[in-house]
C-alpha cells in the first residue's frame, strides 16, 4: 500500500528512506555475476571497495566486502576480472545510496566462460546472425578504410603499412580504443558507430593481436556483437592468430586470421593488379591478332577468285549478251514487219482487184435510183424516171427511156 500524502501532510525524508532501505533488504541475498571495473584497497580498512559492471548493458554497481572475502578468491581478483558474487543489497540511508555487501566472491573459471560463450553462439545461429546469405561482399579498391584497434598496437601497424604495401594510397580512419578490461566494449561498440556512421568509410576493420580467451572476451561480447550485425558498412574481424576465434569472427563479414591477413583481404596487391592489367592487355592483343590473321586469310581467299580477281569481266559478257539478245529481237522484228508488209501488199492487190472502183474502170456502171438503191432490174424502172450512173471518172445523171 502507498503512503498517504498530501501537500498539507508531507512525511520527512527520514521516512522515505527507511521506507527504501527495507524495500531493498527484502530482496535477501543473492548472487550476481559481473566484471570487475575499480577495486580500490583503503590502507588501514579491512573493507574492500570495488564496482562490478553487467558486460552486456552500462550498467554498475558498488560492491563492499572484507579482505578476507576478497583474498578468499582463487584465482586473485583484479580489475577486468569475471566474478560471481553472493550478497544482499543495502541502502545506506545517510547518504541516500545502494551498494552491495558481497560475503563470497567467485571467479568465474576459462571452462564456464566457455560454456557460456558456447550458449550465446547457438543463440545468435539461431537468429541468423551467422548466416553466409547475410554477409556483404567486401568492396573491390576501397579509398578509406576505418581501422578500430589499440592504441599504438602492433595490429595497427601490421594492417596499416601492410596495406599501404600493397596500395599506396589508400588511407584510414584509425579510431583507438581498449581492445581488453571492463571499458573495451563500451569504446569499440561507440567507435563502431562513429565509423558506420560516416559515409567515406568502406570497410571497417576490428584488429588486436593474440591474448589469452580472458583477453579476447570483448570480441565474443553479445552488445558487440549485435551492433556489428547491424551495421551497413562491411566489418572484418581480425583478432588474434590463427588459432583464436572469437564470435566476432562468426558475425562479421570477413574473417581474417591476422591483422596481415586483413590487409591483404580489404585491398588488392598493386603489383598483381598491374601484373593483371598486362596480362590481359597481351591477351587482347593476341586475340585481336589472330583475328585480324583469320580476316586476312579470308580476305586473301575471296580476292583471289575469278570474280573478284576481274569484277568486270561478268558485266562485259552480260554486255555482249545482251547485244546479241538485242539483235536478235531487231532481226525478229524486221522479219516480221516485212512479211506483214508483203502481206498487206498481197491484200491491197486482192481487195483492188475486187474492188467496185476496178470494175468501174473497166467500163462498168452503178446505176442507182433517187432513193439510193441500186438499179438490178430495168423492169422496174418507171418511164422518165431520175436515175444516177456511178462512172470511174465521177457520176452522171439519165432519164429512164422504155426500149422500143
Amino acid at each position: 500500500m502507498g503512503l498517504q500524502t498530501s501537500f498539507e501532510t508531507p512525511i520527512p525524508v527520514r521516512t522515505v528512506a527507511h521506507l527504501i532501505g527495507q524495500w531493498v533488504g527484502r530482496l535477501g541475498k543473492v548472487w550476481v555475476e559481473g566484471q570487475v571495473t575499480q577495486l580500490t584497497r583503503r590502507s588501514g580498512s579491512t573493507t574492500i571497495f570495488l564496482t562490478l559492471r553487467d558486460p552486456i548493458a552500462e550498467v554498475s554497481l558498488p560492491v563492499t566486502c572484507s579482505a578476507a572475502v576478497l583474498d578468499a578468491a582463487s584465482p586473485e581478483i583484479a580489475e577486468g576480472s569475471r566474478v560471481v558474487v553472493f550478497g544482499r543489497p543495502t541502502y545506506w540511508v545517510p547518504r541516500g545510496t545502494i551498494s552491495f555487501a558481497a560475503d563470497e566472491m567467485r571467479v568465474v573459471g576459462v571452462g564456464d566462460l566457455l560454456v557460456r560463450l558456447e550458449q550465446l553462439r547457438r543463440l545468435l545461429a539461431a537468429e541468423g546472425l551467422f548466416d553466409a546469405d547475410r554477409k556483404r561482399r567486401l568492396p573491390f579498391l576501397p579509398a578509406r578504410i576505418g581501422l578500430i584497434c589499440g592504441r599504438g598496437s602492433a595490429a595497427e601497424h601490421d594492417v596499416v603499412d601492410n596495406a599501404r604495401r600493397r596500395w599506396p594510397r589508400v588511407e584510414f580512419e584509425i579510431r583507438a580504443v581498449p581492445v581488453q578490461g571492463p571499458f573495451a566494449v563500451a569504446e569499440i561498440v561507440a567507435a563502431l558507430g562513429k565509423l558506420d556512421a560516416d559515409r567515406a568509410v568502406e570497410v571497417i576493420v576490428i584488429a588486436r593481436g593474440g591474448g589469452s580467451v580472458e583477453d579476447l572476451l570483448p570480441f565474443s561480447d553479445e552488445t558487440l556483437l549485435r551492433a556489428v550485425a547491424a551495421c551497413r558498412t562491411p566489418v572484418v574481424s581480425a583478432i588474434g592468430h590463427e588459432q583464436d576465434s572469437p564470435l566476432l569472427d562468426a558475425v562479421a563479414d570477413v574473417r581474417a586470421s591476422t591483422p596481415t591477413d586483413a590487409a591483404k583481404r580489404i585491398v588488392p596487391d598493386l603489383g598483381e593488379q598491374l601484373q593483371l592489367v598486362d596480362g590481359l592487355r597481351d591477351r587482347a592483343r593476341r586475340c585481336v591478332s589472330h583475328r585480324l590473321d583469320r580476316e586476312q586469310a579470308a580476305l586473301t581467299s575471296v580476292t583471289a577468285r575469278t570474280v573478284l580477281a576481274d569484277p568486270v569481266a561478268g558485266l562485259r559478257a552480260q554486255r555482249r549478251q545482251a547485244a546479241e539478245l538485242i539483235e536478235r529481237a531487231r532481226r525478229c522484228i524486221r522479219y516480221r514487219l516485212d512479211g506483214a508488209a508483203d502481206e498487206l501488199t498481197h491484200r491491197q492487190a486482192r481487195v483492188r482487184a475486187l474492188s467496185p472502183a476496178a470494175t468501174l474502170r473497166r467500163g462498168y456502171a452503178v446505176v442507182t435510183r433517187a432513193d439510193g438503191t441500186v438499179l438490178r432490174d430495168p423492169a422496174v424502172v418507171e418511164p422518165d424516171e431520175q436515175l444516177t450512173l456511178r462512172l470511174a471518172g465521177g457520176v452522171l445523171g439519165a432519164v429512164a427511156r422504155p426500149k422500143s
